[in-house]
């Protein structure tokens, strides 16, 4: 097996080239699916990425992730850092 995709004897292994979330309600388009992974389920044909999934979220709840910051070490910083876009084809 891939090494970057075993945990070896400790805790159970996870696939780190595809993941699965499900959203509903809060403007959320119903029955909507977004991204796709090759034909094993191995990689994402077209990665999205966590920022992604944050901004989209926080989105959802009203907050325009590029004014939401927070301090850390004397620097104001975003939970999306510098990245992040809705994904708006998942929203009604």
């Amino acid at each position: 097996m891939n090494a970057s995709f075993s945990q070896g004897n400790n805790g159970r292994d996870h696939n780190g080239g595809t993941f699965v979330t499900w959203l509903a309600g809060a403007g959320v388009r119903a029955g909507a699916s977004y991204g796709e992974s090759d034909e094993w389920g191995w990689r994402a044909r077209e990665p999205v990425y966590c920022y992604d999934l944050h901004a989209t979220i926080l989105h959802l709840l009203g907050i325009d992730h590029e004014k939401l910051t927070f301090l850390h070490n004397g620097t104001r910083r975003r939970l999306t850092d510098v990245h992040g876009h809705v994904l708006w084809p998942l929203l009604s």
